[in-house]
This record gives structure tokens, sequence and C-alpha cells, in this order.
């Protein structure tokens, strides 16, 4: 819900009904296909998918946080060798080839890692000719949905759409220019964090994703087969 010029969600289950209603259009199309990226979207994604009647997966993006101020994130990295860095930020921060280097190579560690963890053997969905929709719990530099974006388009689909509850609108408008549609609840000001918009903001655990990409998994028909 809205209070004055603030979204209040619940948790992330309420924020992904919102966006099920509001990408609505998208309902019952058979080259759609949702993207979650974990841990946070997949809660979010996974109410997408079943409003719109869409198969769900996830897209693995580790966030390149500054060393001692990881909060901070100069860039991002994604399944594929996808890299995405803030060239500005890096330089405004002197960070150096080998200090970035140190984080990818931490980050690169824990993708493989949560690879692993949530898709185990299965290979990534099919993506090319589809609608492709990518999902986080929320924005703010949007480095990672950037790195996302770029991972899918690798993957030739026909449209990315992005679709998050919130974010400050620099940052939306930014992700305008890079999917061919952006879906945002709200773009409240001042934004300091994605947080402070939800009543829960509980980190979400590798055992919820595994269950609710199980759940999904049993609910929707394979992709092969719409």
């Amino acid at each position: 819900m809205k209070d004055g010029n603030r979204l209040l969600l619940t948790d992330r289950r309420e924020a992904g009904r919102l966006l099920g209603r509001a990408l609505g259009r998208y309902a019952g199309q058979g080259n759609v296909i949702v993207l979650a990226l974990p841990r946070g979207g997949v809660p979010v994604a996974f109410e997408i998918a079943r409003a719109l009647g869409a198969p769900l997966d996830v897209l693995v993006v580790r966030k390149l946080g500054a060393p001692g101020q990881e909060e901070l994130a100069v860039g991002a990295i994604a399944s594929g060798g996808i890299r995405v860095l803030d060239a500005e930020l890096v330089r405004s921060l002197g960070l150096t080839r080998e200090a970035i280097r140190r984080v990818e190579a931490r980050e690169a560690a824990e993708l493989e890692r949560r690879e692993r963890a949530y898709r185990g053997d299965r290979p990534p969905a099919a993506v090319e000719g589809r609608t492709v929709i990518v999902v986080d719990d929320g924005v703010a530099t949007g480095s990672t949905l950037v790195a996302a974006i770029a991972a899918v388009r690798e993957r030739h689909p026909a449209a990315v759409v992005a679709a998050v509850p919130v974010g400050p609108a620099a940052t939306i408008a930014r992700l305008g220019q890079l999917a061919d549609e952006v879906v945002c609840l709200a773009t409240p000001s001042p934004f300091r964090a994605v947080g402070e918009f939800y009543s829960e903001f509980g980190q979400t655990s590798d055992e919820e994703v595994r269950r609710l990409l199980a759940a999904e998994t049993h609910a929707t028909p394979a992709l092969g087969s719409r």
C-alpha cells in the first residue's frame, strides 16, 4: 500500500502480487518467462510467474562491492561471464585493477556455488525468442539488474522487461535505456535503501529459493510443452 509518497509493502510476496497485476497484459502468453535474481528476487518473481502462468527460473548475479564498503556496488557479474563496472565510481574511489580482481574472484566463486545450489544439474531455461521478465525485490544503484539485463541480452530474447517494486527515479530511468520496458510500482524520494519500503525484509534463504523453484516447477508446464 502507499502512505503519502511512500510505498509500504508487507513482504516480498505481496510485492510480487502487486507486480503481477501491473504485468497482467503478459498473462497467458506462451513465449513469456520470468527470471528471478536470487535470493530476494525469487519470492517476488514466484508470485509474478504464478499470476502470469509463466515458467520461473533464476539468473544468478553477484554485486561487486567496494573494498571496505561492501554495500556500495561498483559493478556486478552474472552467469555467462557477464561483467559490468561503474567506471566513474571506480575512478572516484581510486580502486586498482588488482582490488577489483580480488572482489570479482570472490564473487565468482559464490556465483558458481549458488548456480549449483539452486539449479543442480538442470541447465538454464531457454530464453531465445522469448519475452523475458527480469525481477528483483528492488533497486538502489541498479548495477545488479544492469548486469542481469546484459546477461539476458547475450541469449537473444525477443524482449527484456525489468520488473521491480521500488527504486529511485534516476535508476529506473537508466534501466529504461537498457530494457525494452521497466515496470516499477514506485520511485519515492528521498531514497536511502530498498528495505525501508518493506515491513518485513529479512534475508531470503537458499532453502526458500529451492523450495519456491521446486513448487513452481511442479505447478508450471515445461518450457517446450506450451
